[in-house]
């Protein structure tokens, strides 16, 4: 089984990627490949839509950051960098219906 990242998380990696290539902060190799396959909506295994959500869990901090919202003078903060990068709020709801549908 394997599951196809959606054009909003795509969207979102592309995001990621660019502000990388500004030099922001944020985000790790790992991070930067995720986007890549989110970009190519690359069809995923339910193993790294799992990884996904945890990722997600265990960030869900950084939204609480200065500079994760547009609005905050240091936008984008390297915890919203990364959320990019791992396909955003689109990814996170994504993985998370996945996560429950395989649980």
């Amino acid at each position: 089984m394997s599951y196809i990242p959606t054009s909003a998380m795509k969207q979102e990696a592309k995001k990621g990627i660019s502000w990388k290539k500004q030099g922001r902060r944020g985000g790790t190799s790992v991070g930067f490949g995720r986007a890549k396959q989110l970009i190519q909506q690359s069809k995923l295994s339910p193993e790294i839509v799992k990884k996904m959500y945890s990722f997600f869990r265990r960030h869900e901090v950084d939204k609480k950051a200065d500079g994760f919202y547009p609005n905050s003078k240091k936008y984008p903060s390297p915890g919203r960098v990364a959320w990019s990068l791992w396909g955003g709020d689109a990814g996170y709801r994504w993985s998370t219906k996945i996560r429950n549908k395989l649980n």
